[in-house]
């Protein structure tokens, strides 16, 4: 699913790099990706995906 249209940035693309780049804030994804830098709807978004998906990753991870 698209979460910026603006820029054309999709869900998939953010996921990947949380669980790739350890990415884990709004900041860190900008850093990556021009999201937000038009009208700025995507970033609630955008941070829900980053929060969701650092809680699906941490649910899987080896304890030890």
């Amino acid at each position: 699913m698209f979460v910026c249209i603006c820029k054309g940035i999709t869900d998939h693309q953010i996921r990947q790099l949380v669980t790739e780049s350890g990415v884990g804030s709004m900041r860190e994804l900008k850093q990556h990706l021009p999201l937000g830098s038009q009208c700025g709807t995507c970033v609630k978004v955008a941070q829900n995906i980053i929060d969701n998906t650092i809680i699906d990753e941490s649910l899987f991870k080896e304890v030890g």
